[in-house]
């Protein structure tokens, strides 16, 4: 005797770190949760992301969401299990030259104000801590409570925290539709079918706008190296402060210094930005720009060996904040989406907005800043 599943409340689209963290919240708040993806848990954008939980101040909207997200990430740390790799390495935001190191002094007092701890260090101190770092820079700015992780062990346990509390994981089934009261699939063997539920959570990303159309959310590809064993190389995560400049510039290719300690003793290199639509191939002189770029700053990367090289998808928009919220022109319909790099930081926060709005609840963090409906600039154009 066969046993009919029960019709879900809400289907989440979408089983990266943002589609994982919301149907463990909305499981974790009583409600029936079915969990689709194309492929498998913690592919896609997540599987090729670097990993890093870091408070960002670009603007006071995405320090808000960053430094509240950041906390419960701590939180959650002594549940994650070791495939996790979580580590509360820090981020030194690295001062080239005086004036930067002013900025650096302004930027601590920033986050002071959210709440976030720092440390200014002069040129003397980051040596000490970073001896790697080639000499004659000015100082940093240390971020002590930032973290690493690897993006998919921790989906899939975000993913198993949702199942043990009922939700319902669908692999292998793309969705072809979204609309009111239902999502309609097609799974590996080309058949389909449609789920119906109260509410649908499209946290599908780079794939958000395709369902979703009308979302202001385009690609952005990135490369990233990773190294053989190094340990010791650094001990905290290395981002010079021009960093958010290169972000948040949505013309042509840009790249910046990021390099990731990882805890296999790897290391991890990036970071560059590019609108080429989805084009996943890699570009050559980007890639050269960025690696020259890390070796400037970190000597000795010059003499590291590769392990792989590959390229990802960050879903950007115009404003770079991400869309959490409803989507008044579907019923029932919300989104969690357009994180750009952004995304594993903002995953737990994004996750408490939405279960907080779908069960009509105050929203843990002021959500106005990142809706769905909000009016911003037009997108960049990108090739195809």
């Amino acid at each position: 005797m066969s046993t009919l599943t029960p019709r879900p409340d809400v289907v989440v689209v979408g089983a990266g770190v943002i589609g994982a963290a919301c149907a463990a919240a909305l499981a974790r708040d009583g409600l029936r949760v079915t969990l689709v993806d194309a492929d498998f848990a913690g592919g896609g954008s997540t599987g090729v992301a670097m990993g890093h939980v870091v408070v960002l101040d670009d603007s006071d909207a995405q320090l808000t969401l960053s430094a509240y997200s950041r906390r419960l990430w701590a939180d959650l740390s002594p549940t994650l299990p070791a495939d996790c790799e979580d580590e509360r390495r820090g981020t030194l935001w690295i001062a080239a030259t005086d004036a930067e190191l002013s900025v650096a002094g302004a930027k601590a007092g920033v986050y002071a104000a959210h709440g976030v701890d720092t440390e200014l260090l002069d040129a003397a101190k980051l040596a000490a801590r970073e001896p790697a770092l080639r000499k004659g820079l000015a100082g940093a700015l240390f971020v002590p409570d930032d973290r690493v992780l690897y993006p998919p062990a921790v989906t899939r346990h975000l993913v198993t925290r949702a199942r043990a509390r009922g939700a319902t994981l669908r692999e292998g089934c793309a969705v072809e539709a979204i609309t009111a009261g239902s999502v309609r699939i097609r799974d590996r063997s080309g058949s389909t079918s449609s789920i119906s539920c109260s509410a649908v959570v499209n946290a599908a990303g780079i794939d958000a706008s395709t369902l979703t159309p009308g979302l202001p959310i385009i690609p952005r590809k990135g490369h990233l190296v990773i190294t053989d064993r190094y340990p010791g190389l650094c001990t905290s995560q290395l981002v010079e402060l021009g960093y958010l400049e290169s972000a948040h510039t949505m013309g042509g290719a840009s790249t910046a210094f990021n390099v990731q300690p990882r805890a296999t003793g790897q290391v991890l290199i990036g970071s560059s930005r590019e609108l080429v639509g989805r084009d996943r191939s890699i570009n050559e002189p980007v890639l050269r720009a960025m690696m020259r770029r890390a070796i400037e700053f970190l000597p000795a990367l010059a003499n590291c060996s590769i392990v792989r090289t590959w390229t990802g998808f960050r879903p950007a928009t115009p404003d770079s904040l991400p869309l959490i919220g409803p989507w008044d022109e579907v019923a029932g319909l919300w989104i969690a989406a357009g994180h750009e790099g952004l995304g594993i930081t903002t995953a737990l926060g994004t996750a408490e907005i939405i279960a907080a709005g779908i069960t009509k609840r105050e929203a843990p963090i002021p959500a106005a800043p990142y809706s769905a409906m909000r009016a911003m600039p037009a997108l960049a154009s990108a090739a195809h």
